[in-house]
């Protein structure tokens, strides 16, 4: 066994456990420290490929695999026992976790936009991200809450988010969807959806029940996805949009998976296709109209490369930046 390989992963999971796992996930944590302090567990993920060691996805493998849950001992007895299974299949596995409550912190900006829209998602994992309008939004103003829903009445997924400032929340008028994934789920198909329910954390229970609510709207209508490079992808997509629409690009949180070189091929396909909305870390790429820092830690929300708001990645807060509504048409 490559010592060094196991030394990463002791480095990893040590972090995992210390900066990750805590008020999150308990069994996530106590995984976590058993691989630290248990060379024979240690040596047995060592085996991961080195590109998919990520704690999240490898835990999310061993539950998909049947990983006992609540005895330790036998947790660790089952890793070393299955590693070269456990290895081959995050192999072919990545982090596709596909979190709605990110429509939160994309709706201001494409409340900017004037519809009919048509959506179409670079990343899209299953596609739970394409329902902005059939989603309901609770913005809460320290007192106040800003209450949204789609055109049929109170969704069956309600999206709770805190907000600093006054933007313009309407409900888009989406009239097409669409998705590009390296590996696209389709939610209809009862492995893909067992593997998204496996990426939520343990106790995450309100997520775990977002997520299987937003699984429910797009198994009823399903979004057009294809397997494909983001860039390479695009345009033949993005040819298949109704003309009468805006077609609106999103790259939500997905750039970072994207190796850095490719990253402006991304970009600037999506800019040529349409209307371009991302949230991303703001030293992520050079993407911007103008770079602006992250005050509270978050990502950049960005309408055409104009950063609009400060937002969680994820979608639990929007911290909107006056002046934003000029970059409505």
């Amino acid at each position: 066994m490559d010592q060094d390989a196991v030394t990463a992963v002791v480095d990893r999971f040590g972090r995992f456990a210390r900066d990750e796992a805590p008020g999150r996930s308990a069994v996530y944590e106590a995984w976590a420290r058993r691989v630290i302090d248990d060379p024979a567990v240690a040596a047995a993920l060592a085996r991961v490929p080195a590109s998919r060691r990520q704690p999240p996805l490898v835990f999310a493998v061993l539950r998909l695999l049947g990983a006992p849950m609540d005895d330790i001992d036998a947790w660790a007895s089952w890793v070393q026992s299955r590693a070269e299974e456990i290895a081959a299949e995050c192999g072919r596995r990545s982090v596709q976790t596909n979190e709605p409550l990110r429509c939160a912190a994309l709706l201001p900006a494409l409340s900017l936009i004037d519809g009919p829209i048509a959506l179409l998602e670079v990343g899209a994992s299953a596609g739970l991200c394409l329902y902005p309008d059939r989603y309901s939004y609770r913005y809460r103003r320290g007192a106040e809450i800003l209450a949204l829903d789609p055109v049929a009445g109170v969704g069956r997924v309600e999206l709770a988010c805190e907000l600093d400032g006054a933007p313009e929340l309407r409900m888009p008028h989406i009239v097409w969807r669409a998705g590009i994934d390296l590996n696209p789920l389709d939610v209809g198909r009862a492995e893909d959806r067992s593997w998204l329910m496996d990426l939520v954390w343990p106790g995450e229970e309100e997520r775990r029940e977002r997520i299987s609510r937003a699984i429910d709207i797009a198994a009823g209508d399903p979004p057009l996805l294809v397997a494909g490079d983001g860039a390479d992808a695009l345009p033949a997509l993005a040819a298949r949009a109704p003309r009468d629409a805006t077609l609106v690009v999103t790259t939500p949180g997905v750039l970072a998976h994207v190796p850095a070189p490719h990253r402006a091929a991304v970009i600037d396909a999506a800019r040529s296709a349409g209307r371009w909305i991302t949230l991303d870390a703001p030293g992520l790429h050079d993407g911007w109209t103008r770079r602006v820092d992250s005050i509270r830690g978050g990502f950049s929300l960005a309408l055409d490369g104009d950063v609009v708001a400060e937002v969680d990645p994820l979608g639990a807060w929007v911290a909107w930046h006056p002046g934003s509504t000029a970059h409505r048409g």
